[in-house]
């Protein structure tokens, strides 16, 4: 079979579209179509004439918390067994699949006879960490989950921001450290 090539041709640049202020004069007009539609609807509403579509509003964060969905991916949390234990075997898919390379486990042999394995650390570095996801749709054993709903997770130094297993289990609480304090 004898493969043709096409040769598409590229339209000539003329004057107007080289310096582009067409296009900018259009996102100009974009945008002061946003400003005084709002304008004018947050006008309407202060002067208590109610009805029509409310005006684009800014959140007052932090006084006014986010609104997350229920599929929102924020800090990682890790689950229990009905024992207390972590759930995690240490099987490395987390640590393997994730594309930052924020995650760090350690391996040690189960006590129990039920497990192989388990971790023995299980550290994540947040500041490093870009909540994809991937750790949570490779686990095999649902060991890990991103729905804490906490998304105020700053720290005053680099390494405040690596998560050990006590503190993603909940069993310390994370709490932030002013930087520059005594410790």
């Amino acid at each position: 079979m004898a493969m043709t090539v096409r040769v598409v041709e590229r339209p000539k640049r003329t004057f107007a579209t080289q310096i582009f202020l067409i296009e900018v004069w259009k996102g100009l007009l974009v945008t002061f179509r946003h400003l005084f539609v709002n304008l004018a609807r947050h006008t309407a509403y202060a002067l208590g004439m109610r009805g029509g579509e409310p005006g684009a509003v800014t959140i007052q964060y932090p006084e006014d918390p986010a609104v997350l969905g229920k599929r929102a991916r924020t800090r990682h949390r890790l689950l229990k067994r009905e024992d207390g234990a972590p759930r995690c075997t240490a099987c490395l898919l987390c640590e393997t699949i994730c594309p930052a390379k924020c995650i760090r486990i350690t391996a040690e042999n189960a006590p129990s006879v039920g497990v192989e394995k388990r971790a023995k650390s299980f550290d994540i570095d947040l500041g490093m960490c870009i909540f994809c996801g991937y750790c949570v749709e490779a686990c095999p054993v649902d060991a890990i989950h991103m729905d804490a709903n906490e998304v105020e997770i700053s720290r005053g130094t680099r390494q405040d921001m690596i998560w050990n297993m006590a503190e993603l289990l909940g069993d310390v609480p994370k709490a932030p450290k002013v930087p520059g304090a005594a410790r």
